[in-house]
């Protein structure tokens, strides 16, 4: 009886140990540091989908949380365990984040952290049985943000550098986008998430160039969005606005907007309406193509 609980206890514990990869040679000495003062250096938690039902696509998700804080349950491992039921390995990505005095991290800490998590999952692919061509990117709020401008904000592979992770593109091949911060200025900006990302005072240029809707182009992977209309923090007309940029630039593009749920609903799992989209996005994977 011993015995069985022995291999019932290492099992469970297999199946719940998520492999931690850091982002950066511990010589940078970099920290995630936010509200919760985080002095973890930036990193991904490895989810990885059963070998049985593994389709070789992955998701690298970046929670919501204002630039200041992660929400790493309902906005991230929970998540990667939904679609590892559907054969995608996942990747959870805690990102550098600011803190109300400014004493943390500002753009481009952000963006160099995510950029640099998908092109370790590329250049790992083949390690871990996937592939390179088929690792897209997810993102809620804030973390939707910073999803956004790494599908829109493209460092191109360099075959023949000596830095293995400047080989790869830093596109990711689709993009899930829940509730995301997409425009920077205006009356449906979050402008706590600018000020945690860019400071107090930003320069209006960089405030246009880093809302993504401005940022899409030909190049940008087609991308499957959801809101509320009640949400009040951050209002669907950021989403209008990067469907309207897809389908000017042709890119294959879902617009869900949910009548009720306001903001921060994560997969919604107790309301029968909202959780539907979780659903619907793999069905929108299986349609482009990323499933077996």
């Amino acid at each position: 009886m011993r015995a069985l609980f022995l291999i019932y206890f290492i099992s469970t514990m297999t199946l719940y140990a998520q492999e931690k990869i850091f982002l950066y040679p511990a010589s940078e000495k970099v920290t995630i540091d936010g509200f919760e003062k985080d002095k973890e250096p930036p990193f991904m938690e490895y989810f990885k989908a059963n070998r049985d039902s593994a389709n070789g696509a992955a998701i690298l998700i970046c929670p919501g949380g204002a630039y200041t804080n992660l929400a790493l349950d309902h906005e991230g491992k929970d998540v990667a365990r939904f679609y590892n039921q559907h054969g995608y390995d996942a990747f959870v990505l805690h990102y550098r984040l600011n803190i109300e005095d400014q004493s943390g991290h500002r753009h481009p800490d952000q963006y160099r952290d995510v950029t640099t998590a998908l092109r370790i999952i590329k250049s790992r692919a083949k390690e871990w049985k996937l592939d390179a061509e088929r690792i897209g990117i997810l993102g809620f709020s804030a973390g939707g943000h910073l999803a956004s401008m790494c599908a829109t904000m493209h460092l191109p592979a360099k075959k023949k550098s000596r830095d293995i992770l400047e080989q790869w593109s830093s596109r990711p091949a689709f993009a899930i986008l829940i509730y995301p911060v997409i425009t920077l200025a205006g009356a449906a900006a979050h402008n706590y998430s600018r000020e945690m990302l860019l400071g107090k005072n930003p320069d209006n240029e960089l405030v246009d160039s880093l809302s993504t809707h401005n940022r899409v182009n030909a190049h940008t992977p087609p991308t499957f969005l959801v809101y509320a209309t009640d949400d009040n923090a951050v209002p669907p007309d950021n989403g209008i606005l990067f469907y309207q940029a897809l389908r000017k630039n042709n890119i294959p593009a879902s617009l869900h907007i949910y009548d009720h749920g306001g903001h921060g609903f994560g997969m919604a799992p107790k309301d029968k309406v909202l959780n539907t989209w979780p659903g619907l996005s793999v069905q929108w994977l299986e349609r482009l193509g990323y499933a077996k």
